[in-house]
């Protein structure tokens, strides 16, 4: 697993965090913006952000005197990338899973038809 990766699972484990990135799919936000619908302090989010942002899972922009938080789409799409690999491989085990019985009654069907000929 690369360390982007890694990291970005990490800091979306916090529930502060999380909190944060799904308000951000939404859209762009100022610090000042996200600390009203938390219950946390405004230094508090920034902190948050920084680990986001280490991560490589948001960026920022200058807005006049203030700064905007948005969502970093290639920090987004290796995680999307990483869930998208884990799902098609459970859903392959769970295919492989269910055809498993049905094929090895398929074949003992066959082989219960040759010892009756």
């Amino acid at each position: 697993m690369d360390a982007y990766l890694q990291a970005g699972l990490d800091a979306l484990g916090d529930a502060t965090r999380m909190s944060i990135f799904q308000r951000l799919a939404s859209g762009p936000l100022a610090v000042s913006e996200i600390a009203d619908t938390l219950p946390v302090s405004r230094p508090a989010v920034s902190q948050h952000l920084k680990v986001l942002k280490d991560a490589g899972l948001v960026r920022d922009t200058r807005d006049g005197t203030r700064r905007l938080y948005q969502l970093d789409p290639e920090g987004v799409a290796r995680l999307r990338a990483h869930f998208d690999q884990m799902w098609t491989k459970a859903m392959s085990n769970f295919q492989d899973a269910v055809e498993k019985p049905l094929k090895e009654a398929k074949r003992g069907k066959h082989r219960g038809t040759n010892r009756r000929n």
